[in-house]
């Protein structure tokens, strides 16, 4: 088992290329966060010719946040399962999104696509929700206000726990590479 890295956000390639399977990150900084809706809409946007906002550079965090309670910033913060996003992972890889956190593991497509672009896809643990929303410190939403929870947001984190499940050489923590 690794030390923990603590990387600032945006990550960089160089940042990036550092981290191997299983490593365990703490993160600080604003990432986004995302759910399949949101993702839909977004990714329709860009078919359409009319993308909805600029994810270049973001890190994505796939999370359907609970309502806050009073003096937090946001309710329960756990990840969902990633693979739901699988279909809009390579085009945004290939794009400029540099990470990708949630639960499970991704096709072979986006571990294609993470290691041609040099990026990662961070695990964070199902059912961990109440402590992952101690690490956010920030929350507001930025667009679809009307998906509700699947509302794409912007949090700001600090030392938000994540493993490295798979790192920009394509090496994945599922398959035991």
């Amino acid at each position: 088992m690794s030390d923990v890295k603590f990387l600032s956000l945006p990550l960089t390639k160089e940042s990036m290329k550092d981290l191997k399977v299983g490593d365990m990150v703490k993160l600080s900084g604003d990432m986004l966060v995302f759910r399949d809706a949101g993702h839909k809409r977004l990714y329709q946007s860009i078919l359409d010719g009319k993308q909805a906002f600029e994810y270049k550079g973001e890190t994505i965090y796939f999370m359907g946040p609970c309502p806050a309670r009073e003096g937090e910033a946001i309710g329960s913060a756990g990840p969902t399962t990633s693979c739901r996003m699988d279909k809009y992972t390579p085009y945004m890889l290939d794009h400029g999104l540099s990470a990708q956190i949630g639960k499970g593991k991704r096709d072979k497509d986006c571990i294609q696509a993470f290691k041609r672009n040099g990026c990662v896809y961070f695990a964070a643990i199902g059912g961990a929700g109440a402590i992952y929303s101690k690490s956010i410190v920030k929350a507001e939403v930025l667009y679809f206000e009307d998906l509700g929870t699947e509302a794409v947001r912007r949090i700001s984190v600090k030392d938000f726990p994540v493993v490295v499940a798979i790192d920009s050489f394509g090496n994945d923590i599922y398959e035991g590479k």
